[in-house]
């Protein structure tokens, strides 16, 4: 199939969207049974050669991007999506760095999860296998093209991705990079295709299943984009609502670790999910580790948002209020109280989080043994932020999400995530009794 057909589609007028998705969707199903079908050596010789794509069209990307920012900007857009939709060289150059990542990591399909055999000699084999189509929608990024684009061909599936209006015009210039590796590397050029229409009505088509050609929808953008999606899909989804993250300051936790790790955990890049919104101090360790923690926020330019108790610890705090315990600001923002030890913050966790990612900070092995064991969070940590939730940061190369849920895919969700499996029986020409 060539890249022909998929600009013929891309041609249609957006008032045709049914039709325009339909036409996706079975190019897409075309590509996916070759692209399952694809040895690695071809896969990676398209991860690479978009890479190199990428770093040449710098230029062609950094100027779509500017039109994109400015667009933003005029349309009073925060400065955290703005942050999330800005591109520069050395943003461009970590996307090509994780399409090369993403080549050099093990091909997940055909390998053997377990095998054994049965005492009527059968041999059976659990291998996983690529899901099929998978369809992406998301908001503001423009970066998800290319690692949801390359995460998807490396473990054997095709894409469609529909991006967000906002970054429409960059989103284009990284996808046109990505399908020429593909078309260096021989493979189809619809095994990665990008929406092009802004209507509103395509998210709707792929919730559907595009003419039944999706498999699995992954959302990965704002609280309303994600609802609509887990309410509207017609097809499995991988998705969190919401990263409602905290990291607990536990009595024995090393004063300077701590204020270091919230610090870094709310203002190292405020807008991802993985951003902390709740800070929870140990009461019995309060006198230590509330007023430095604090000052080093406010220092950092966060607004903090505190219980009684925070308050009076600096005049400078405002006060939060019920809706704070559960709020995603995605902004320098963050709540802040006293808890009664261990269990009282695992229940403040357990009332107000999202199941994403929580962290604790102590030097007690046995609290911290605790706090990861009984804390039903897709990723919970012991003295690192809450901004290693990241699947490059997991060693997956990237991640086209964080799953919440507890079926099939939980945490970053990477290669082989993004495959499910089947089982293999050998027999000598046995018959069931």
């Amino acid at each position: 199939m060539s890249s022909t057909r998929t600009l013929a589609v891309a041609s249609k007028p957006d008032g045709d969207v049914a039709a325009l998705m339909s036409d996706m969707g079975t190019q897409a199903r075309e590509a996916a049974a070759r692209i399952a079908r694809a040895d690695s050596a071809a896969k990676n010789r398209a991860l690479r050669s978009a890479a190199g794509a990428l770093r040449a069209a710098t230029g062609t990307i950094l100027e779509a991007n500017a039109l994109d920012i400015a667009a933003m900007q005029a349309g009073g857009a925060t400065a955290a999506v703005i942050d999330r939709g800005t591109l520069s060289p050395e943003r461009i150059e970590a996307i090509a760095a994780g399409l090369e990542a993403i080549a050099a990591l093990p091909d997940p399909v055909g390998q053997v999860m377990s095998e054994w055999d049965r005492p009527n000699g059968l041999s059976i084999r659990r291998v996983r296998t690529p899901i099929g189509v998978v369809g992406v929608i998301f908001e503001s990024r423009p970066n998800v093209t290319a690692d949801a684009g390359a995460l998807c061909l490396k473990s054997g599936n095709a894409v469609i991705l529909r991006g967000g209006s906002d970054t429409h015009r960059s989103s284009a210039a990284i996808h046109a990079c990505l399908v020429a590796g593909l078309e260096e590397a021989g493979l189809p050029a619809a095994a990665i295709q990008l929406v092009p229409t802004r209507d509103r009505a395509a998210v709707g088509e792929m919730l559907k299943g595009a003419g039944g050609a999706i498999d699995l929808i992954v959302p990965r953008g704002g609280k309303s984009l994600v609802q609509r999606v887990q309410d509207e899909a017609r097809v499995p989804v991988f998705a969190h609502l919401e990263g409602v993250c905290h990291v607990f300051i536990h009595a024995a936790a090393d004063a300077d670790m701590a204020t270091a790790i919230v610090v870094n955990a709310k203002m190292r890049r405020t807008g991802i999910c993985g951003a902390a919104e709740t800070v929870l101090i140990d009461r019995a360790g309060a006198d230590r580790h509330l007023g430095p923690i604090v000052a080093a926020l406010i220092e950092a330019g966060c607004e903090v948002r505190g219980d009684p108790d925070v308050r009076a610890a600096d005049e400078r705090t405002l006060a939060a209020g019920e809706d704070d315990w559960g709020t995603e600001y995605l902004d320098a923002i963050i709540a802040m109280r006293l808890v009664d030890g261990l269990d009282d913050a695992m229940a403040h966790i357990a009332r107000y989080g999202s199941q994403h990612t929580d962290a604790i900070v102590t030097e007690d092995l046995a609290a911290a043994e605790r706090f990861l064991a009984e804390v039903d969070s897709a990723i919970v940590l012991h003295n690192a932020s809450t901004q290693f939730a990241d699947g490059g940061e997991f060693g997956f190369g990237a991640e086209i999400g964080i799953a919440t849920g507890k079926l099939h895919a939980r945490g970053p969700v990477g290669l082989e995530q993004l495959t499910t499996f089947k089982y293999q029986v050998r027999g000598r020409g046995q018959i069931r009794p």
